[in-house]
C-alpha cells in the first residue's frame, strides 16, 4: 500500500476565527507512520499535539485539540480536510499560537497550497505503520434531538449532509459528495463557513468569533446575505461536509462507510468519529 505526504514545505499566515490572534502556520513533510500532527511553536519545548479524535477537548464552533502538557490547537477541522481530501497522510504542523487561521473560510487556499508543494509516495514497512479500520458493517448513530450523524456500510465512501435553517437565503439544503467520483478540490474546499447575523453579538459576548469578518465569512440574514455571491448555491451544506471531512479525518483514515448528518455539529461528529474507534 502507499501513502504520501508532502514533497515540500509551505507556510502561510492569518487570523484565528475564535481569537482574532494573527498565527503563521508551517506545514513540513513527515515520516511514515507519524500521521498528521501539530507543533505549537510558540510554546516551550514546542509541544506535539496528535491529530486524532481522542485528542478532541472542545468543540465550540470549531474543533479544539489538546496535547502534550495541556497544549491546545483550535480551529483545525479547514487545514485537516484539506489534507486529508487531498491525500496528505503524513504531516508537521508547526503554529506559532492557538489558532489555525481561518484564511478566507474555506479550504481552497489550503488545497492550493498543498498542490503546489505537490505529494510524494511513501512506502509502508510494516502495516501497523498506517492502521486502516475495517469498513463499516453494521450502522453508527449518534443524534441529539433532531439532528444525527451516521456511518452506514456501502460499497464505497461517500459523504451525505442535511441542513435546515429559518433563513430563507439557507432554507434546507442536501448535498451528496463521493470523493471517489468528485475532487475535493473543487467540489468541496471552496465552500466557505457561514453564520446568521442575529447570532453575532451574543457570539462576541461569549468571546467567540473575534476575527470573523465579512472577508473569511459568509453571514445571513432574515433578508438574504450581506455579502454575496456564493460560490455555490448550496455553498452552506457544501461547507458543513467540509467540516465532516475534517473532523472524521481525526481517525487517520476513515473506513469505507455512507457518512450521513443532518443539523449536525462538530461535536456529534466527533462522537461518531469516537464511536466507530470502538470495536463492533
Amino acid at each position: 500500500m502507499t501513502i504520501h505526504t508532502l514533497k515540500s514545505e509551505f507556510e502561510l499566515s492569518g487570523v484565528g476565527l475564535h481569537s482574532g490572534e494573527q498565527t503563521r502556520v508551517r506545514i513540513l513533510p513527515a515520516e511514515v507512520g507519524e500521521g498528521r500532527y501539530f507543533v505549537r511553536t510558540d510554546l516551550p519545548g514546542a509541544p506535539i499535539i496528535p491529530a486524532k479524535v481522542e485528542a478532541v477537548s472542545q468543540t465550540a464552533l470549531s474543533t479544539e485539540l489538546t496535547g502534550t502538557g495541556d497544549a491546545q490547537i483550535r480551529t483545525v477541522e479547514h487545514l485537516l480536510a484539506a489534507l486529508a481530501g487531498m491525500g496528505v497522510d503524513n504531516a508537521r504542523i508547526e503554529v506559532d499560537g492557538p489558532e489555525v487561521p481561518l484564511l478566507d473560510g474555506s479550504a481552497l487556499v489550503w488545497v492550493e497550497a498543498i498542490a503546489a508543494a505537490g505529494l510524494v509516495a511513501q512506502e509502508l514497512v510494516h502495516p501497523s505503520e498506517n492502521p486502516q479500520l475495517s469498513p463499516v458493517e453494521n450502522p453508527v448513530w449518534v443524534r441529539h434531538g433532531d439532528a444525527f450523524v451516521a456511518a452506514l456500510p456501502a460499497a464505497e465512501t461517500r459523504f451525505s449532509y442535511g441542513i435546515d435553517f429559518e433563513e430563507p437565503a439557507i432554507g434546507n439544503q442536501w448535498y451528496s459528495w463521493s470523493p471517489e467520483t468528485e475532487s475535493f478540490a473543487s467540489a468541496i474546499a471552496p465552500a466557505r463557513t457561514f453564520g446568521l447575523a442575529r447570532q453575532v453579538d451574543q457570539l462576541r459576548q461569549a468571546g467567540l468569533i473575534k476575527g470573523g469578518s465579512l472577508d473569511n465569512a459568509l453571514v445571513c440574514d432574515r433578508s438574504g446575505w450581506l455579502n454575496p455571491p456564493l460560490r455555490f448555491t448550496n455553498e452552506p451544506v457544501r461547507h458543513k461536509i467540509l467540516d465532516l471531512v475534517g473532523d472524521l479525518s481525526l481517525l487517520g483514515t476513515w473506513p469505507t462507510a455512507h457518512y450521513l448528518a443532518y443539523k449536525a455539529s462538530h461535536n456529534l461528529h466527533v462522537q461518531l468519529g469516537l464511536a466507530l474507534r470502538l470495536p463492533a
